[in-house]
């Protein structure tokens, strides 16, 4: 799918389809009319057979997306707005329609972050199944630096973030950016190393997470215990909990006669 947009472009080949932001002298950030692009190109994508992932980045070295362009009408009264509401008091989401799941894209999408990824370029990140950044790249969400609720970007980062770094991240505002390393170090979902822009992501080094066998195989005591049954008979009796499937009277029972045969020796 090769299409001609106005805020975005969109590029295919071998079966990886590219969506590239292209507002590079507004650090990419979104407007009504990429609103209605993205949408486009999520949806054309969903049932063009010939791609079977895509490549989502914002253009120039500067930032991926820095949110909702300002300088855009915010309501339906100004003309094509952001927000898509008739008035001040009733704000639509603004991202609704931005990301691929939103418009219900399930092919892989990977997310390269290039530069500056803050406020509503959480919309974007959010629904990629793979976040790729450059050692340059910073996350941070500026809304509350400029007296604005951080509401629904850092909520789609919580499936992305561990919920103390997203707290951390909403209330520290623009005082605090996030790097490449220190995401990676979070350890947000399928997110890599460093990337350079220009190259091929490298395939992750890191080790698979390895899970217990089952049935797991028996502890030492109870295999002895099972070849010499005298063994276990001449160990003390151990005090059971509830917990483990015994009951609380025996394990009171365990405690009064020991406390008994304590008081009775001389």
């Amino acid at each position: 799918m090769d299409s001609d947009f106005e805020t975005i472009r969109v590029e295919s080949a071998d079966g990886i389809a590219r969506i590239t932001l292209d507002r590079p002298e507004a650090h990419n950030a979104f407007t009504a009319t990429m609103q209605a692009e993205c949408q486009t190109a999520w949806r054309s994508l969903r049932t063009d057979d010939d791609v079977r992932v895509v490549i989502l980045t914002g253009a120039g070295d500067r930032a991926f997306c820095t949110g909702i362009d300002r300088n855009e009408p915010f309501t339906a009264l100004d003309g094509p707005a952001v927000y898509g509401t008739s008035n001040n008091f009733m704000y639509d989401d603004p991202g609704d329609s931005l990301g691929p799941k939103s418009n219900d894209l399930w092919k892989p999408v990977i997310g390269a972050v290039n530069g500056m990824a803050c406020g509503g370029a959480f919309y974007f990140l959010a629904e990629c199944d793979i976040l790729i950044a450059a050692e340059h790249a910073t996350f941070f969400d500026p809304h509350v630096t400029y007296g604005m609720a951080a509401v629904y970007e850092p909520m789609k980062m919580l499936t992305r973030m561990p919920f103390g770094e997203v707290m951390r991240m909403s209330l520290t505002g623009s005082a605090e950016r996030i790097s490449a390393a220190t995401a990676q170090r979070m350890g947000r979902p399928r997110t890599s190393a460093a990337w350079r822009p220009g190259t091929l992501p490298r395939r992750s080094t890191r080790r698979r997470s390895t899970r217990p066998r089952w049935p797991p195989a028996p502890r030492p005591s109870t295999a002895a215990s099972a070849s010499n049954p005298a063994s276990a008979e001449e160990r003390p009796p151990q005090p059971t909990s509830p917990m483990t499937g015994g009951s609380s009277g025996s394990w009171a029972t365990s405690l009064r006669s020991q406390s008994v045969d304590m008081s009775s020796s001389p």
